[in-house]
């Protein structure tokens, strides 16, 4: 059941990371799913360490752990769309 739940959680933050940063009509789903589960991943690394919290993929569905996931999922976006951005010129 954790798997499904993740997998919902991480959607969502994708598609929430996505409407945010503008590229919501490029990809669908299951880059959504993929962006929202990597997001969390970059963020349990990155800024968990910093700032304390917990990790939705440790099973932590509290607000600070789904905040600090998006934020996860948001930089990861910003990233992919600097190296697009770079590749196409």
């Amino acid at each position: 059941m954790g798997i499904i739940l993740l997998i919902v959680v991480g959607g969502v933050l994708g598609w929430l990371a996505s409407i945010i940063m503008r590229t919501d009509a490029q990809q669908g789903i299951l880059l959504n799913i993929v962006v929202g589960i990597i997001g969390a991943l970059l963020a349990g690394f990155l800024i968990n360490p910093l700032i304390g919290g917990g990790n939705i993929l440790a099973g932590d569905y509290s607000a600070s752990a789904l905040l600090v996931s998006f934020l996860g999922s948001v930089v990861l976006l910003a990233i992919v769309n600097m190296l697009r951005r770079g590749a196409m010129r």
